[in-house]
Parts: structure tokens; sequence; C-alpha cells
């Protein structure tokens, strides 16, 4: 067999393998509500899910709400363990979040304001959710929601245990909220030093210990920390370990005694199945996109004129938005990060520029390679529509909601502009005869050096992009391949630019809260 039969064998082998890890994780995915009845509805204008432990009698009902730029899909695996363990579930995107229509009102930073908000639609749904069970109510929070949970729990006489997840809560005393629950990740060091801080409160004199429970949960002073061995903010929603102690937690607080061990179904290994699937579809597929020039476009640059571009956008785009306005947007912290790519994009490019003056054009046209429109706009189709069924389809049904709402829509294409000037100078940095090798991985870690260096800078208004600075290094691991699989395929940086910048500006503007006024 001669090397070219080779490698389309191995091909073929491994697009195969890529289905097969797809459709197993499918079906993994489907049977994790095996047992359970689901419910979509709204509650006023807030879109919620039931979920019912199926031919069952109904206990207690759990409250389940997301954190920041989070959504009701993002806790689907508390929720569905709840069910399948004798609970009432009911998830629901907070208001300027996942679907939900209504923007969040009021100040970010007093308690009065939007913390208030979410509180009282927090009652709303919870009033809703004690009609659903025998009468009993629990509440579960993560990140944000958890000081928000945490808050209605103290207003609430009637919550019987209170879980945290990730917590920060300024709030919590030795006996409010009642019987509380700490759930942290093993990779969240400050917020595992605030879980054992909280489980203090009530071990004194006794130094706190994770996994101990303390207090007494007749009397309502129950605290525990418990930690999750080996995840961080997000994972930490599905783990096993989180799931284990969420469902032990309710049982000791409403005194069930059971018959049968708690049944918990990971789902968090077959999303990661799902998505590695699809990576490695995605790079069967690259070889069939056309050709879109016959020599490989970009600048080119290796490392001794690749540090201007890498480096002054770096450090010099948080201190120029740091007195630069950036409000300009209704939705939270998303307005900054779009300024934050514009402004890093148009440096690179003026980067380039300075590089390359003095050159005469005929030196630039080889680099150019300009392509052919139909051609370029055939493979940057081919790569969307990829990125829309391989992925947008899957996270929007199990990780978090993905499909934009009309308020979202405007918001992408606005987001659009900070992206494209990124990616596209970027790529071209990056890419082409002579480049140096990892440049793509340099210039992407100076980015998220850069949004560590803002938030640095302004803090109290920023400091949300630490939740999503992991997310956005996930992101640029993923579509980095794919990036470097398109330009391997097309000889063009642009249709993995194009792609890139599309795909960026569509996670933003689906996921970042939306704002009232």
């Amino acid at each position: 067999m001669n090397r070219g039969k080779a490698r389309t064998v191995i091909q073929l082998a491994l697009g195969l393998l890529a289905l097969i890890a797809i459709g197993l994780s499918l079906v993994k995915l489907h049977a994790a509500g095996t047992g359970v009845a689901v419910e979509a509805t709204t509650i006023g204008d807030t879109p919620a899910t039931i979920f019912r432990p199926d031919g069952k009698p109904l206990g207690p009902v759990v409250v389940v709400a997301h954190g920041f730029a989070g959504s009701q899909q993002l806790m689907q695996s508390f929720a569905l363990a709840f069910a399948r363990n004798g609970y009432v579930a009911v998830t629901f995107d907070f208001l300027g979040h996942g679907r939900n229509p209504k923007p969040l009102g009021g100040s970010i930073t007093e308690e009065d304001g939007a913390t208030q908000a979410l509180v009282n639609e927090t009652a709303e749904i919870a009033s809703f959710a004690r009609r659903l069970g025998d009468g009993r109510l629990a509440v579960l929070g993560h990140s944000m929601a958890s000081d928000i949970v945490v808050r209605f729990a103290e207003e609430t006489p009637d919550v019987a245990a209170t879980i945290a997840v990730s917590m920060f809560s300024p709030v919590v005393t030795a006996t409010e909220p009642k019987n509380l629950l700490v759930v942290v990740g093993d990779w969240e060091g400050m917020l595992k030093r605030e879980a054992l801080r909280v489980a203090g409160l009530v071990s004194a004199p006794e130094v706190p210990q994770p996994g101990v429970t303390y207090g007494d949960f007749t009397a309502g002073t129950a605290r525990r920390a418990a930690v999750s061995p080996n995840v961080e903010h997000a994972s930490v929603l599905f783990s096993q370990a989180s799931l284990r102690e969420a469902v032990g937690w309710l049982d000791q607080a409403f005194h069930v005694e059971r018959d049968r061990p708690v049944t918990i179904v990971a789902r968090g290994p077959w999303i990661m199945l799902l998505i590695a699937g699809c990576v490695l579809l995605a790079r069967q597929l690259a070889p069939l996109l056309p050709r879109v020039t016959s020599s490989p476009a970009g600048a080119g640059l290796g490392w001794r004129r690749l540090w201007m571009p890498l480096l002054l956008p770096m450090v010099v785009t948080p201190f120029l938005l740091r007195v630069l306005p950036t409000h300009f947007l209704p939705v939270l912290v998303g307005d900054y990060l779009a300024v934050h790519f514009l402004a890093y994009g148009l440096l690179t490019g003026l980067c380039l520029l300075f590089i390359r003056r003095g050159e005469p054009r005929s030196a630039w046209r080889p680099r150019l390679a300009f392509p052919k429109p139909a051609v370029l706009a055939t493979a940057t189709v081919a790569v969307l529509a990829f990125y829309f069924v391989a992925l947008v389809w899957p996270i929007d049904g199990y990780v978090t909601s993905f499909m934009p709402t009309p308020a979202r829509a405007a918001l992408i294409l606005a987001m659009l502009v900070g992206t494209l000037a990124y990616f596209l100078a970027d790529e071209w940095a990056t890419r082409g005869d002579g480049a140096a090798r990892f440049a793509f991985a340099a210039s992407k870690l100076a980015f998220v050096v850069s949004l560590a260096l803002a938030v640095t800078l302004d803090f109290e208004r920023l400091f949300f992009l630490i939740i999503i600075v992991p997310v956005i290094a996930l992101f640029f691991l993923i579509f980095g391949a794919f990036s470097a699989w398109t330009y391997r395929a097309t000889g063009h940086p642009v249709v993995g630019a194009l792609a890139n910048a599309i795909a960026f500006a569509w996670a933003i503007g689906v996921t970042f809260p939306l704002l009232a006024g």
C-alpha cells in the first residue's frame, strides 16, 4: 500500500472513530434523563424547566440557579441527579441570561440593584415551585447565584437547606441560611478557603476540615465544606463528587432514608467525548476544503520581528481602554471584551504595517495571495456550517444556552466588529512562509495576559472576566486547532479568521448578561 492510500485509510478510520464517539456520547447523554420527566415552562416571563422523578411520589422541591453568563442548561446535571433520586428540581434563566426576554436591571455593584432583582426573581420561581412537590423547599446556586440563593434563604424561613457551589457571599452567618453545604472545586484556591471559613463559623474551637459536617440539622446550623477533586469553576457543575454531596445533603436535611444507593449519572465525560469527537471529525474533514490560493499567504514573521505585534498590543490595550469609554452596549462586561478585541486587533495591524514599512509593494504581493471571492466564501461557509452543526447544537442542548434570542442578534453583529479586527490581524501575523513556530499559541497567550492585566487595572468592573478567562482559553485551544487545519487546507488565513471571528462574536453575544438601559 503506497503512502497516499495509507493516509486515506487512516483518515477514514479516524473519521469513523469520531462518528462513533459522537454517536455514543449522544446516546449516553440522552440516557442520563432516564426515569425523569422533563417539562419546559414559563414562570411569569422567566423560561424554566421542571424535572420530576418519573412514576415516584413527589418529594421536596429544589430551586436550582445558574451563575454569571450561564443558563439553566448549565445546571442540568444537578437537576437530573435530584430528580433521579426522588426530588423535584426547577431550573430557570435569570433576568438578562439565556433565553430570558427581560434584561437585568439595577446597578451590579449595589445590593439593592441587580442583586435584589435576582433575589426577587428567585422568590417568584420558588413560589411557583412549592406547588410541584410535597411543600418542602431547598435551593442551590452556583457562583454568582450562590450569593443570590443565600440571601433568598435568609429571607425565607421555610427553606430547609441551601447548597452553594463555588460560593462567594458576604452575608453567611453561623445560623443563616439554614443547613448550608458549600461545594467547591479542588482548583478553586480562594473559594476553597472561603468554604472552610464558613464551616469554621460553627466548628470552633476545632479547625474546620473539608468533608466534615459541623452543627446540627435539626437546629438548622449544619455546615459542610465539600471539595470536588480535579475540577475548577465550571467543571465542578459536572463532577460526580459534587452531585453526590448535593443529594446526600438534601437527604440529611429532609431525613430521607434510602433502601438503595444514590443514583448519579456522569454527564461531564460524555460531554467531553462529544466535543472531542466533533474536533476529531473536523480534523478529518478539513482537507476537503477548497484550496483558496496556490501559495501560503500571511506575514511570515520570524521571532525577531514578531515580538512587537505580540507584546505591544498586550500591554497597550488594557492601559488604553482604562481611559477610553467602553460602555456602549447593554451587555455586562461583553462590551468591554468587544472593544478589547477591536483595539488589540487594530494595534496588531499597525505593528504589521510598521514592520513592513519601506518594503516595495512587489514584496507584499506574494504574501497577500489575493483569493478568488467565490472560493473564499465557499470555504468560509463550509467551516461555519460545521461549527454550528457540530458545536452550537450540542453546546445548546447539553452545556449552556447557545442560540440567540432576537435581542441578542444585534449584539452579535456589534461584537463582530471587534472580533473581526482581532482575528484578521492575528491570523495574518502568525501565518505564512517563515512564520515562527508556536507563534499562534504565543499570540493567544498574550491576549489572555492582556485580559488579566485589564482586570487588575479595573477589578471592580471587570472581575467577572476572571470567571470566563478559562473558557476563552478553551475556545482559543479548540478554534485555534480548527484555524490551523483550515489554513493548512486552504492556504489563506482569512478563512479561519472570518470563521473564528463569527464564532467568538456568537459566543459572547449569546452568553453575556443583557442589561436594562
